[in-house]
Formats: C-alpha cells, sequence, structure tokens
C-alpha cells in the first residue's frame, strides 16, 4: 500500500499536445489573452469545471503559463482543487471535449460533469 500526499511544489496545470493545440487555436480566435480556470458547486457530486477566454483576469487569480503562449489564470477557489491536473482533448466520434486528469478527485457523478475531492 502507498501513501500519496500533497505536493505543494507539484506543476497546478500540465497540457498534452492536443490541449496546446485546441487553447492556441481557442486564444487566437476569441482574441483573448487568459484561458480562465474556475470551479463551481454543482451537479450530483460536489465541483464542476468552469472554462472561459477572457481578457481581464480578478487581482486574486494566479497565472501560469503551462505551455509558451498559453496562460491560465485560475480562481483562488479552484487552484487547490486542479493541482497537479493534465489537460487534455479527446475525440469521442465526431465531438471533442477538454479532459481533466485530476489527481484530486475522489469520485465523480455518472454523467461525469461533477466530481469531489477529500
Amino acid at each position: 500500500m502507498s501513501i500519496e500526499t500533497f505536493d505543494p511544489n507539484a506543476n497546478i496545470l500540465t497540457l498534452t499536445d492536443a490541449a496546446v493545440k485546441h487553447f492556441t487555436d481557442s486564444l487566437a480566435k476569441a482574441k483573448g489573452d487568459y484561458v480562465r480556470l474556475g470551479t463551481e458547486v454543482t451537479g450530483c457530486s460536489g465541483y464542476a469545471y468552469m472554462l472561459d477566454i477572457v481578457s481581464e483576469i480578478a487581482a486574486e487569480d494566479t497565472v501560469i503559463e503551462p505551455s509558451p503562449g498559453i496562460k491560465f489564470a485560475i480562481t483562488p477557489e479552484a487552484l487547490p482543487l486542479v493541482r497537479g491536473t493534465e489537460i487534455d482533448m479527446q475525440q469521442l466520434g465526431v465531438n471533442f471535449t477538454v479532459k481533466f486528469n485530476n489527481p484530486n478527485i475522489t469520485g465523480e457523478c455518472g454523467c461525469g460533469e461533477s466530481f469531489t475531492v477529500v
């Protein structure tokens, strides 16, 4: 048995190559400067991710650049929930979806729209 502990030095976010392409294209199309990542209390499991392309951010947001030219502004509430998360783009049939590979999740709802953390 192994015990995982919170690593305060872990990368906040990493992006796969597919996610880099997606966010590069999204920022160019929307003419935004940041991908703003937040969470909200919702759904049957607890939290849901909120992504927006924005030009202005809140003073309390944490700004990181997980890939050159892609800046994320993470809300204070979301920061501890997403630390260590890898963001990917997955194709399901003809649709693409952002996939969060979050090591902090302890459970998800059946539809995958919300998640629980300890």
